[in-house]
């Protein structure tokens, strides 16, 4: 037990693979990698270092002072600094060399830009996984009627497995944005204090091709193209993208922990819940949906975030301000991790939902009698039937029916004075024939197989290697 605040989306909620990705370990290792890279790249192109010095930083890469850098930072009051010090502390041959023409800009958003990119792959591996586990699930119930629900009333019923198409849909719609952001994706490079490559052209003697050449080569070598035109910065407008794509799988996972609350409420499907599990401190009976009710939690956190990275893109003075760092600090590390948490908890939900068919079924035909009723008179008409006549008794039994259901809590009896009334022409036998609930289902079933096996398939075939993967949920 910590006696100050620790972070919940670390101690509770997140992965532990996506808490090391924006870890200190993490970045400071990163930022001795690019440090490697911009010596060895200046080297290739004519400058005087040595393979001496290099080996020297290798040695040291991973082997982290942390203590020297942060007893230096508390003197000079710059954090790249001195990790530059306490490495060069380190590398006595490589210390003039370190960090050599760059500026903090070089280590620092590069290094963020490649914990995005890590961050962004964990973020479309699970997504996929969700997309896999509710594709069959969505397979296994498309033919499963169940009542649908406008304005959470009574329509028109749908199936199962139609519903959770509606949830793949969206996850579908998340997954382009982060496919997007990755393809897009670049790097700030090494372009100096303002973007010009100054610094560098000075070292390079006024050769402006060997300016762009290290720009180039230090990207390809971390897998990306860098950005063509930079001031000290990446545009902060990608935050916005990044947090926005987030944003996104929080307004897809919300919609799916509503609908799921709103169905364990009515019986009809339940979220996973352990043989151990308490659903309350005073009334032992209950389930709670806390998965759900968590998830739908930290979505509202995650759906806050991206104001503040279209506030940072858009008061960015000139060439750069420092009023970004804090704030940039805080918000992507915790919207990924916020992200991390929120898909754990889909994957373990949609792995594990409970399907009650026959509270479904119950539900269903409790409401069927008063949707069958259009059907009832069209067949009544063909037989020659008066549809008006007709029609004005279906009114009628109707609000008479639905008076002894709510105000006496009788049962339905609307078919029964329907089939009592010759009128109609229709035996109770014919009447009850045209009650199956999968007449009302329209094309439900065959969307769901249409959608899952022409769109939904091939796209979680290219993620054929990532997929498998569970939630795991520590409390």
């Amino acid at each position: 037990m910590s006696e100050a605040y620790e972070n919940p989306l670390i101690t509770r909620y997140a992965s532990p693979e996506m808490a090391r990705v924006f870890s200190d370990d993490a970045k400071f290792r990163t930022w001795r990698r690019l440090w490697i890279l911009l010596a060895e790249c200046e080297k290739e192109l004519g400058l005087p270092i040595t393979g001496e010095q290099i080996a020297e930083m290798k040695k040291y890469e991973n082997e982290l002072n942390l203590d020297v850098a942060a007893e230096r930072e508390r003197i000079v009051r710059h954090d790249v600094m001195a990790h530059v010090y306490a490495y060069g502390e380190q590398c006595p041959k490589a210390k003039p060399i370190i960090h050599l023409g760059a500026t903090s800009c070089y280590v620092g958003d590069n290094a963020d830009l490649l914990a995005v990119r890590e961050a962004l792959e964990i973020i479309e591996t699970k997504i996929a996984n969700v997309i896999d586990i509710l594709s069959r699930f969505a397979m296994k119930y498309k033919d499963t009627p169940a009542l649908a629900y406008t304005h959470f009333q009574p329509a028109q019923p749908t199936t199962v497995g139609k519903r959770a198409a509606l949830w793949i849909q969206d996850l579908l719609t998340d997954l382009d944005e982060i496919k997007n952001l990755l393809k897009d994706f670049r790097l700030l490079g090494a372009k100096g204090t303002t973007g010009t490559g100054a610094s560098f052209l000075s070292l390079f003697d006024g050769d402006a091709e060997k300016v762009k050449k290290l720009d180039e080569m230090i990207c390809a070598r971390l897998g990306s193209a860098p950005y063509a035109v930079t001031g000290q910065t990446y545009p902060r407008k990608f935050d916005t993208r990044v947090l926005n794509a987030l944003a996104l799988v929080a307004q897809s996972a919300y919609k799916f922990s509503n609908d799921i609350r709103l169905l364990q409420n009515l019986k009809e499907i339940e979220e996973p819940f352990g043989d151990e599990q308490i659903g309350s401190s005073a009334m032992a009976y209950k389930r709670n949906p806390m998965r759900s009710e968590r998830m739908g939690s930290l979505c509202r956190f995650l759906l806050s975030m991206p104001v503040n990275a279209a506030i940072t893109a858009s008061t960015q003075w000139f060439e750069r301000t420092l009023d970004d760092s804090a704030n940039r600090r805080i918000v992507i590390p915790q919207s990924f991790l916020a992200a991390d948490a929120v898909l754990n908890l889909y994957l373990n939900i949609a792995s594990g939902l409970t399907v009650y068919e026959n509270v479904i079924k119950k539900r269903l035909t409790q409401e069927l009698a008063f949707m069958a009723t259009e059907t009832i008179l069209m067949e009544a008409a063909k037989r020659g039937g008066d549809r008006q006549e007709l029609h004005e008794k279906i009114r009628r039994y109707s609000m008479k029916a639905a008076e002894a259901v709510k105000l006496r809590g009788e049962p339905d009896g609307l078919l029964d004075m329907i089939k009592a009334d010759e009128s109609f022409r229709l035996s109770a036998e014919e009447i009850d024939s045209l009650l199956d609930p999968v007449k009302f289902t329209g094309c439900a079933s065959a969307q769901t197989e249409e959608f899952i096996n022409e769109y939904v398939k091939p796209v979680l075939k290219e993620y054929e290697g990532r997929l498998g993967i569970s939630g795991e949920v520590r409390v």
